[in-house]
C-alpha cells in the first residue's frame, strides 16, 4: 500500500464516469495506495517508482465490483462448498465484493442478538482479512422481527454499513420493512431488497408494490435472483422511484436488457450496477461480471466503455465507496486487460461489444499487484509487466 505506484504505456484509459467513460493519456500515478494523477507520461513526474508496471499497450480499468454476493467466512462459501471462489472471481477483474447478506452460514442466527453479533463478525473477519487481496464488504444483517431503532444504531456503530436482502428474514410486509429501512439509513447503513420470486427456503415473493413501499436503496436483483417479476412491474420499479437498479447474473437475461432499455429510455442509465448474485444454487461465476458487461454491451446495444461503468463507477457512486472511478484520491485498485487472442473485433471495446470477453493480465489494489495473468479468462493478445 506504501510507496509509489507508476503504471506506464497504457493504451485506453477507462474512467467508470458515464459523463466521460475514456481519457486521455497514457500513464497512471498512484501514492500510497491513492490515486494521485494521471495523463501523459511525458507530462508526469515518474520520477522515483517504487513499482513500475509497462502496461503494454493493454487497457486500463478501475477494478470491477461485484454489488451482490452472499460471503460467509474467508474464501469459502459452504452453499457449494466451494474454496477460493473470492480469488477466481479476482482472476474475473473484480477488486471489490459487496455482501447482500451471509444467509449461507450453516445455523445462521436469527434471534436479535445473535443476528447482531454474526453481522458484527463477519464486518471485522473480511476487514482484517482480505481474501486474495480483494475488499469484501461485509457484515450485512438481514432483518428480523423484534428489531427496534436502537439495535440498527449499535450496527452503525461497530462498523456495520449495509443491511441483507430484504425480504429474506421473517420481516415480508412493507410497511414493517420501511420502519427499519428508515432506521438503518438514520445511521447510515444501506439497505438492498430481494426481487422477484423466492430463491432459498424462508424467503417469498417480493412485488413491486413491496419494493416501493419499502424504500431500499438498491433494487437487488431487479431481473429476479432466479425468477423475474412481469414486465410491467419492472418497468414500474425504473419510473417510479430512484433506486439503484441491480442487474445479476444469476437473474432473467431478458428482464436485464429490460431493465437497461427501460432505464436508457428515461435517460438513468447512471443507476444500473451489476451483481452475480453468487455464491447461489446456480454456483460461483469467476467471470459473471465481465459477462454481464460483454452481454449488456451486445444485446442491449451499449458502447462497450459505457457498460464498463455499470460495473465500477455506477456502483462506486451508488454505494459511496472510494474504489471504482478513476478520481484523484480514490482507491488504486485496477483491472489491465486486453482483447482476447483471436477474438473478433478491431479493438477490445468492439471484441466485447461483440459479445466477447477480454482476457485479463493484471489486477491491482491499493497499490499492489494481486494478481497477473488470469487463469480463468481467455489469455490477452498482449500482457503488462512488473518491471521493478
Amino acid at each position: 500500500m506504501s510507496g509509489k505506484l507508476v503504471i506506464t504505456n497504457i493504451g485506453l484509459l477507462l474512467s467508470g464516469k458515464m459523463e466521460e467513460p475514456i481519457y486521455d493519456g497514457d500513464c497512471v500515478i498512484a501514492i500510497d495506495g491513492r490515486i494521485s494523477d494521471w495523463g501523459y507520461e511525458g507530462d508526469l513526474d515518474t520520477e522515483g517508482a517504487d513499482t513500475l508496471i509497462d502496461a503494454n499497450g493493454v487497457t486500463l480499468a478501475p477494478g470491477l465490483i461485484d454489488s451482490h454476493v452472499h460471503p460467509v467466512v474467508g474464501d469459502y462459501t459452504p452453499r457449494q462448498q466451494q474454496l477460493h471462489w473470492i480469488d477466481s472471481t479476482l482472476h474475473g477483474g473484480v477488486t471489490t465484493l459487496i455482501s447482500a447478506g451471509e444467509v449461507h452460514m450453516p445455523g445462521r442466527p436469527k434471534d436479535i442478538v445473535g443476528l447482531k453479533a454474526m453481522a458484527i463478525a463477519a464486518q471485522r473477519w473480511y476487514e482484517n482479512f482480505r481474501p486474495s487481496g480483494v475488499k469484501v464488504m461485509a457484515g450485512a444483517p438481514v432483518i428480523e422481527h423484534g428489531m427496534v431503532e436502537q439495535d440498527f444504531k449499535e450496527l452503525a456503530d461497530a462498523g456495520v454499513k449495509l443491511l441483507g436482502e430484504v425480504g429474506l428474514g421473517t420481516v415480508k410486509d412493507g410497511k414493517t420493512a420501511r420502519q427499519m429501512v428508515d432506521w438503518a439509513r438514520k445511521y447510515g447503513i444501506q439497505s438492498t431488497i430481494h426481487t422477484g420470486g423466492p430463491s432459498i427456503p424462508g424467503s417469498g415473493l417480493i412485488d413491486a408494490d413491496m419494493v416501493l413501499e419499502t424504500g431500499t436503496d438498491v433494487i437487488g436483483h431487479i431481473n429476479g435472483g432466479h425468477s423475474a417479476l412481469p414486465d410491467d412491474q419492472i418497468m414500474c420499479l425504473c419510473e417510479s422511484c430512484t433506486a439503484g437498479l441491480e442487474i445479476v447474473h444469476n437473474g432473467n437475461e431478458r428482464a436485464a436488457l429490460l431493465t437497461l432499455n427501460t432505464a436508457r429510455e428515461l435517460k438513468q442509465m447512471d443507476r444500473i450496477i451489476l451483481g452475480t448474485d453468487g455464491p447461489a444454487g446456480s454456483g460461483v461465476q469467476p467471470l459473471g461480471i465481465l459477462r454481464m458487461v460483454a452481454m449488456l454491451s451486445a444485446l442491449g446495444n451499449v458502447p462497450a466503455e459505457i457498460a464498463f461503468c455499470f460495473a465500477n463507477g455506477n456502483t462506486a457512486r451508488q454505494r459511496e465507496l472510494d474504489t471504482g472511478l478513476l478520481e484523484r484520491g480514490y482507491a488504486a485498485d485496477f483491472v489491465l486487460m486486453d482483447q482476447a487472442q483471436h477474438a473478433p473485433g478491431k479493438t477490445i471495446l468492439e471484441s466485447v461489444q461483440l459479445g466477447n470477453l477480454p482476457g485479463v493480465g493484471m489486477t491491482v489494489i491499493d497499490g499492489v499487484v494481486c494478481s497477473e495473468r488470469s487463469r480463468n479468462t481467455p489469455p490477452a493478445t498482449r500482457l503488462p509487466r512488473i518491471v521493478s
